[in-house]
């Protein structure tokens, strides 16, 4: 009851964004090489935005 209004923090968006590249990468994969190339890249960049952010908190 009282995680209703917990906000989401923006880590757990970009994991959330991440896995559902990589999933879609694993799909395509079978299919698109091309294609799921490019959606490991997208996941990658996603990868090191998290990393930036997680680096910034452990600075403070």
């Amino acid at each position: 009851m009282f995680g209703l209004f917990k906000k989401i923090s923006e880590i757990s968006k970009l994991e959330k964004e991440y896995k559902k590249l990589l999933e879609e990468a694993f799909k395509l994969s079978t299919t698109n090489r091309s294609a799921s190339d490019a959606k490991q890249s997208e996941a990658q960049q996603v990868l090191d935005k998290i990393d930036a952010i997680r680096a910034k908190e452990a600075k403070k």
